[in-house]
């Protein structure tokens, strides 16, 4: 479905971008941009992969006419550029709008400019019920998505959204925060050992992205169920798997953090569609009619709940050392720490 086609990934720098490559490179299609401002990351990518496939373009998701420039014969994009921090959206919140929200329309107006023929935008679980700057940008993010979904016909561009849960490895989580402490020889610092997160490898994410590429349908928010697992017991399960016994101390939660994240909201549980792996949220393509929201409620509900890591599958140790022995990264790690 890519053979031949030009795929545009804002953010691209960062570690999602870094996985579509590893997955699309050696495949047939045409072309692959990267849109970032961070030229030092792009000239690292450019060294790393040294292809003629990827072409690199500097520019802000901020700024509308760079990311144009960058959208102009391309077929497919994933949108990707966000600030992820929770900690640094709280203390800066009004640059998270600018990228999140409003970085999110810049992108979305663009790709309906140029032609795109589908725009896939990944969010986040900390868009649900949100608590922090972060997750209310998302939240709106989302909100912006949905409402551009209304405004194009799915033939010119189709819009859709991935919602998922914390990334193992990615840039700024806690697992190489947890190697780099223990290489150090120091405490291995958690926030509260009973709190629980989502975790998936970049390659789920990827997957996530590409299954609401092929079956998602205008406006549709896409929602992988994954797993989860407490802050200690993946401590715990890091440590064993270097064979240390670096003590664990724990600091108490962070600007905006929550006790556990959700994927699906209640409310969003009324019209989810069940796909086995994944959960589909689809449109409420009612208009602005105001007669309608005060005299026709929904008639039917479904019977799911809310869909949180507290709820969904909790892994134990073992199952956290097989799903981090599964990444590259950890095994390289290991090596390289049991060659010191």
């Amino acid at each position: 479905m890519f053979k031949d086609k030009t795929l545009l990934i804002t953010g691209g720098t960062g570690s999602f971008g870094n996985a579509v490559l590893d997955r699309f490179l050696n495949t047939d299609i045409g072309e692959i941009r990267i849109f970032s401002r961070d030229e030092k990351k792009q000239d690292d990518m450019r060294n790393k992969y040294n292809n003629p496939k990827i072409k690199y373009y500097i520019g802000d998701i901020r700024d509308y006419n760079s990311v144009k420039n960058a959208c102009i014969g391309v077929d497919y994009i994933f949108h990707a550029a966000a600030l992820k921090q929770v900690p640094s959206c709280e203390f800066f919140p009004i640059e998270a709008v600018k990228t999140n929200i409003l970085g999110t329309e810049n992108a979305l107006n663009a790709a309906i400019d140029c032609g795109v023929k589908k725009i896939i935008c990944l969010s986040t679980d900390k868009a649900a019920y949100p608590v922090n700057a972060m997750g209310t940008s998302k939240a709106m993010m989302e909100k912006v998505a949905l409402a551009k979904s209304r405004t194009v016909s799915a033939d010119k561009t189709l819009i859709a959204i991935t919602r998922y849960g914390n990334v193992m490895c990615s840039r700024g989580s806690v697992i190489p925060l947890f190697i780099e402490q223990i290489k150090a020889g120091k405490p291995l610092t958690i926030t509260d050992p009973e709190m629980t997160r989502f975790i998936m490898s970049l390659d789920e994410a990827v997957e996530l992205v590409l299954f609401a590429f092929s079956n998602a349908k205008n406006g549709d928010l896409m929602i992988q169920k994954a797993p989860a697992c407490s802050i200690g017991m993946l401590a715990q399960a890091v440590k064993e798997l270097f064979k240390v016994d670096n003590p664990i101390k724990i600091i108490g939660t962070r600007h905006g953090e929550k006790r556990y994240e959700t994927l699906l909201t209640n409310e969003e549980c009324a019209n989810a569609i069940d796909m086995g792996g994944y959960y589909c949220v689809p449109p409420d393509n009612r208009d602005l009619n105001y007669d309608l929201y005060f005299n026709k409620g929904d008639e039917k509900r479904n019977m799911l709940s809310e869909f949180n890591s507290n709820n969904t599958q909790l892994l134990n140790i073992e199952q956290i050392k097989e799903k981090l022995l599964s990444l590259s990264y950890i095994q390289d790690e290991i090596e390289k720490f049991e060659l010191k």
